[in-house]
């Protein structure tokens, strides 16, 4: 019983620090763009900034600890002063998950540097691990948000193929789909789409990184 509360202990803190940065860059991400498109709304409440407090929100931090999956404060974006608006909708939604696909890029990358360069130990051996939960958190997260219903941002991609109308008449149910998904989620009705969606990516992700390891099997003269 011991070990398993060390564990979960362990994983709780974790996921609390991958959250001070993940949050941070997926909702970063959205105000930089949407300021470069022309709406600066959130840059002006002070959004646009990686101090993980300005983008806060207590239950959505209890459930990224607890359950791994979370969220923040909505950025305030405003399609009208966009030039375009549903182009820059989508864009402005796109640039969270990419964010968070780019720090797990990231993430993946230096673990493989460390991993083949460091020796073994404590400390070493933490780091490792909590750069494999900043890899594996931020796939996620980046997948979850592109789940292409409200009011996850990838209903805000879609608009670019919907008809006003129907994305608007979809609008008004946000709340309820956004509960309707969380229930499905929690009854694992979506497990299986999410594993396929995130392994696809994981792998990926496996796959950009896999000249730090063909490096070090040539340098150790092994064949890949």
């Amino acid at each position: 019983m011991g070990l398993l509360d060390t564990r979960t202990l362990l994983v709780w803190l974790l996921r609390a620090l991958v959250m001070l940065v993940a949050i941070p860059v997926h909702e970063a991400a959205h105000a930089l763009v949407s300021d470069r498109l022309g709406d600066s709304t959130a840059k002006d409440m002070g959004r646009l900034t990686l101090n993980p407090i300005a983008h806060f929100d207590p239950l959505g931090a209890l459930c990224m600890i607890f359950t791994g999956i979370g969220w923040a404060k909505p950025v305030p974006t405003y399609a009208s002063r966009f030039k375009n608006p549903k182009a820059g909708m989508a864009l402005t939604a796109a640039a969270g998950p990419v964010a968070n696909l780019l720090v797990a890029f990231l993430a993946m990358l230096l673990y493989k540097v460390l991993y083949y360069t460091l020796p073994g130990g404590v400390a070493i051996n933490f780091v490792l691990l909590f750069l494999e939960y900043m890899a594996s958190i931020n796939t996620m997260l980046a997948v979850f948000n592109l789940l292409p219903v409200p009011p996850f941002d990838g209903s805000r991609i879609v608009t670019v193929f919907l008809p006003r109308q129907t994305y608007f008449r979809l609008m008004k149910y946000e709340r309820y789909i956004f509960i309707g998904v969380f229930l499905l989620l929690f009854l694992g009705f979506l497990d299986g789409p999410l594993y396929f969606l995130n392994n696809a990516v994981w792998n990926g992700l496996l796959w950009a990184t896999s000249f730090v390891d063909k490096a070090v099997f040539a340098l150790a003269g092994v064949s890949v």
